[in-house]
């Protein structure tokens, strides 16, 4: 190939490589937890609900469809730790 077409491959194949990785997210997982998700089974959206965060914490927050399925959308941003 010419240098310039392997040039033009090689930052393209970068450029959605890292598209895909900030995707993920930091911790790697893309999309809400489980528990945001069972937290709602059983439940409609606009209801309340609440599950135990990764910390030992307690989530609050309201159920909402979201691709399809509800989950809880808490009422507070968990922290980043």
């Amino acid at each position: 190939m010419k240098p310039r077409v392997t040039t033009l491959l090689t930052c393209l194949t970068l450029t959605f490589a890292s598209q895909y990785a900030l995707a993920k997210g930091p911790s790697g997982r893309q999309g809400p937890p489980p528990e945001a998700i069972s937290a709602c089974e059983g439940k409609s959206a606009g209801d309340s609900a609440q599950f135990e965060g990764r910390n030992g914490e307690s989530v609050t927050g309201n159920c909402e469809e979201m691709d399809g399925q509800l989950i809880l959308r808490p009422d507070s941003p968990p922290s980043r730790d």
